[in-house]
């Protein structure tokens, strides 16, 4: 039996006519003067962003004809929340089955004959970009795809039949593209002055690394007056091997994060990150860094640490402190191993060290060495830490970590493009991202060294997953930092035809520029994307049981609480601090 499968009746436009649309309705920098103001008073910073709903430029999303919608409510001193609406549903839109990705002619009639063999009428349709690992202009693939549903449902059947004749089938809604759609798009936007920028700061999902919770939660337990969910993460999993997932640790944050100047897990590569100085005097940043961490004994041998608070031999999103994993590169959401890997546990991590085979040192507050063990896991030492090896690591803990020695483990956090240093202080947070998407008010995206190379890795297909998360519409989170010091905290729904059709990544650029951003970066989204005001989550997140739990949120504490979380004690959390 065939399957329905009816075209829109008006086409699309073409990727070269959008791109012209998209250049005339991107402004420059007007949110500087629009929403920001002068600096110089909490007064001046809330009325322009009161004034912006009626004179602000359109979001750079769909035709410009489309209607737009903007309110703005004043969250506390300094904080503004906007709320955008844009565009409507079109009947153009509809639900499909995409039976797989191709890449040339023979690729491409191999898949529609099999599906001609099932019994379908098969049909191309080319994704939203180019190949990003050139040459310039070259397809990235073609999607073959089959019928055209009113429901998801109708859509599930028919890929529940590809799926069982062998088919990598996927059910897609034809306004998540990344084409021309009329939306419709809903937008939340925190817009922070200066001075409230500088009380934004990072919180662990329950307080510590294995734990996972709500961002409406998070904000509760800590009395926060907003909240945004933070970076990736290592989603609930049993998996203990590598490959095209996330495995190891649930909550552990995958990248580089620091919370009171405490550096808690280490980088991906050079992946963005968001700095939060604090009360430092400096300004929130967006900007590339990288983790180098070793420990040395008594004696003078040392050795590279390769990871902090992760579960020992799973390198997620590979790439890593030492450019763990394989090949030296980072791969969004997928598990990289490591059978050399010398990997710190701190208190944060949590009550039980990972366990495993290899051998574990177990130091006190001073670095110390108070046990030398021939397995894995057990109890962290309060204010101490665990010192974990596999491999060639756990010789060297067999030779150089003997009970009563004394071992020091150093840090670094080093921006790769200036060679500069940021020094822990206790105000310091530090949350990783990706991928970039501006710099200096210029569109920098570079999906291949941020890690969504759609290149195969180890024979697993990165095609379907490259334009599945990156060229198609999807739930977003972003920040971003305007030329005045004001910082930006925009949510997109997404996944939701006829509420909200979501953002391609090349959208979200687009979006944080025309809202004043000069320096952004993509965070964490999809089923994770919630912003939180006043005890209230004001989107609505795309899973279908609710909020998702997260590991790491962005929290704006009450004005009338503390600017900065309280500094640590020496040896609690931070292994850097162990021998000075």
């Amino acid at each position: 039996m065939r399957h329905p499968s009816r075209r829109p009746s008006i086409g699309r436009p073409s990727g070269a006519a959008r791109a012209v649309v998209l250049a005339l309705l991107i402004p420059v920098l007007t949110l500087l003067t629009l929403l920001a103001g002068s600096p110089s008073t909490a007064d001046s910073d809330q009325r322009p962003a009161a004034a912006a709903n009626a004179t602000a430029p359109a979001l750079p999303l769909g035709s410009g004809d489309l209607h737009e919608a903007r309110t703005s409510e004043a969250v506390g001193p300094g904080v503004t929340h906007i709320t955008i609406k844009r565009g409507h549903a079109s009947a153009n839109d509809y639900w499909t089955v995409t039976a797989g990705l191709a890449t040339g002619e023979p690729e491409i009639a191999a898949l529609e004959q099999r599906l001609r063999e099932l019994g379908h009428d098969p049909r191309r349709e080319a994704v939203a970009g180019p190949d990003p690992r050139g040459p310039p202009g070259r397809p990235m693939a073609t999607a073959v795809r089959v019928g055209a549903f009113p429901t998801s449902a109708e859509a599930g059947q028919l890929r529940a039949e590809l799926v069982s004749a062998g088919l990598s089938a996927r059910v897609h809604h034809t306004s998540e593209d990344g084409h021309h759609t009329t939306g419709p798009w809903r937008l939340n936007v925190l817009l922070l002055n200066p001075a409230a920028a500088k009380r934004l700061r990072v919180e662990l999902g329950q307080g510590r690394i294995e734990g996972l919770e709500s961002v409406s939660s998070a904000a509760h337990r800590t009395g926060a007056l907003a909240a945004v969910n933070g970076g990736f993460y290592v989603t609930p999993n049993t998996r203990r091997e590598p490959g095209p997932w996330l495995a190891g640790t649930p909550g552990d944050p995958a990248g580089l994060t620091v919370i009171g100047g405490d550096l808690l897990s280490e980088s991906v590569l050079h992946r963005p990150a968001l700095v939060l100085p604090g009360s430092s005097g400096l300004r929130p940043a967006v900007r590339r860094l990288s983790t180098r961490l070793s420990i040395t004994d008594s004696r003078g041998a040392a050795h590279p640490v390769t990871g902090l608070n992760r579960f020992p031999g799973l390198v997620p999103y590979c790439g890593g402190a030492w450019a763990t994993g394989r090949d030296k590169a980072a791969h969004h959401d997928y598990t990289c191993g490591s059978s050399d890997d010398l990997v710190v546990i701190t208190p944060t991590y949590g009550r039980q060290a990972p366990a495993g085979d290899g051998r574990q040192a177990l130091l006190d507050a001073n670095g110390q060495v108070t046990a030398l063990q021939d397995h894995r896991g057990g109890p962290v030492p309060p204010g101490g830490s665990v010192v974990q090896g596999r491999g060639a690591a756990a010789q060297w803990l067999a030779t150089n970590a003997r009970p009563g020695v004394r071992l020091q483990i150093r840090q670094e956090v080093t921006d790769p493009d200036t060679r500069q240093r940021l020094r822990p202080t206790p105000s310091l947070d530090i949350i990783e991202g990706g991928p970039l998407l501006l710099r200096g008010g210029r569109t920098v995206l570079d999906p291949v060294r941020d890690g969504w190379s759609p290149q195969a890795i180890d024979g697993h297909d990165r095609r379907a997953f490259y334009n599945d998360w990156y060229l198609r519409r999807n739930p977003r989170t972003a920040a971003g930092t305007t030329a005045s010091g004001h910082l930006i905290l925009m949510t997109a729904d997404g996944r939701q035809p006829g509420h909200s059709a979501g953002l391609t990544i090349t959208e979200t650029a687009a979006v944080m520029r025309s809202l004043g951003a000069v320096d952004a970066l993509n965070l964490d989204g999809g089923g994770s994307t919630t912003l939180v005001t006043h005890d209230r989550v004001r989107n609505t997140p795309s899973d279908p049981t609710g909020e998702r739990p997260v590991a790491t949120v962005l929290l704006l504490p009450s004005a009338a609480g503390p600017p900065d979380p309280p500094a640590r004690q020496a040896g609690n959390n931070s292994p850097g601090r162990h021998g000075r």
